[in-house]
């Protein structure tokens, strides 16, 4: 665990310092709700139907942004090779990459919550713990096969199209289940028809983080 939370804590300072990735995920974020709502001017019923995708939306093109650098540093300072040198077991650096993507993303996205709620006038408040648990699990999943692709794609030379190409396919699943949820929520539809998507996104969760331990050993080492 120590080594886990020693690749986290490496992973946040860069950050806390440089606040690169932070700053243009919000940035990018606030830009994609912008956007939509200005081009869109949906009605109340409209807001309903497009909010759960517009939300995961956002939070997949900023996560985007924030994978692409998460093992660019190691790969430019060839500190990847000491990484992998030292006597610990591979898939503990992939949880430490794991565990520092998830935070960074899930703070951009708390980031960007308020501010989806202002332009989209959308009364999430009486399901407030509800979305924000469901934020937290598709980000999970979201982050799971991330974090490997990013490192697949990290020796490649256009790894900012090759991250996106991966994940998106891949990611489609837990997306569609947690749009499905907050989509269920919004409506109003009876507690079985979301407790349904609910089970199936933490099953994806579940599969995303322990197929991807597995396969980083594998990964990394190409």
């Amino acid at each position: 665990m120590r080594q886990i939370f020693a690749i986290m804590w490496k992973d946040l300072q860069v950050e806390m310092r440089s606040k690169e990735s932070l700053l243009s995920m919000l940035t990018f974020g606030l830009l994609i709700l912008v956007l939509f709502n200005f081009a869109l001017e949906p009605s109340p019923a409209l807001k309903r139907q497009i909010t759960p995708g517009l939300l995961w939306i956002t939070f997949l093109f900023t996560g985007i942004l924030g994978l692409n650098r998460s093992f660019s540093l190691e790969k430019e300072n060839m500190a990847i090779h000491g990484m992998l040198l030292a006597p610990m077991d591979r898939g503990l650096v992939y949880f430490g990459k794991f565990g520092a993507n998830l935070l960074i993303l899930f703070t951009a996205e708390l980031l960007t919550l308020p501010f989806f709620l202002l332009f989209l006038n959308m009364p999430l408040f009486a399901h407030f713990w509800w979305i924000i648990g469901i934020i937290i699990l598709g980000t999970i999943g979201f982050v799971a096969v991330g974090t490997l692709f990013s490192a697949m794609s990290t020796n490649t030379k256009m790894r900012e199209v090759m991250l996106p190409l991966l994940l998106f396919p891949v990611s489609t699943p837990i997306l569609l289940a947690a749009v499905a949820c907050i989509r269920e929520i919004i409506a109003g539809e009876p507690f079985g028809a979301f407790l349904r998507w609910f089970v199936l996104l933490v099953a994806f969760d579940v599969i995303f983080v322990t197929v991807s331990y597995l396969v980083f050993e594998f990964v990394i080492e190409e």
